[in-house]
């Protein structure tokens, strides 16, 4: 699990804004709310539909301490679940790490509106 997890980390922490779901997840949906309304574009890899959503969450539980979903990545740093993102929005520090890792993300359609599903 090792080498799939530096592969996957690595493969990860590229993107701008990334987060690990599972689709019934309340929190969950609450998180993609928060990046739709203030116009992000982002990743969402639904991991209980994910072929390797179990080693992906494992992978994530330590890389980031916590097994629980969302985990929603920013420039390859973990800001929490959906109540830190939106906390984080709340106190009007979401979008400045955002516009601080990459302003061209901003205002773009979401890639996390759909399925958002990722594919390897």
């Amino acid at each position: 699990m090792g080498n799939f997890m530096s592969t996957s980390a690595g493969r990860f922490s590229n993107q701008t804004y990334i987060q690990f779901i599972q689709t019934t997840c309340p929190y969950c949906k609450m998180a993609k709310n928060v990046f739709n309304q203030i116009g992000a574009s982002y990743k969402v890899i639904e991991l209980d539909e994910h072929h390797n959503g179990q080693q992906l969450q494992e992978a994530l539980a330590q890389m980031s301490g916590a097994r629980t979903v969302p985990r929603v990545f920013v420039n390859g740093q973990c800001i929490g679940g959906g109540s830190d993102t939106r906390q984080l929005h709340e106190q009007g520090k979401l979008l400045p790490l955002i516009e601080k890792c990459n302003p061209c993300c901003l205002n773009n359609a979401s890639e996390g509106s759909g399925s958002g599903q990722y594919t390897s």
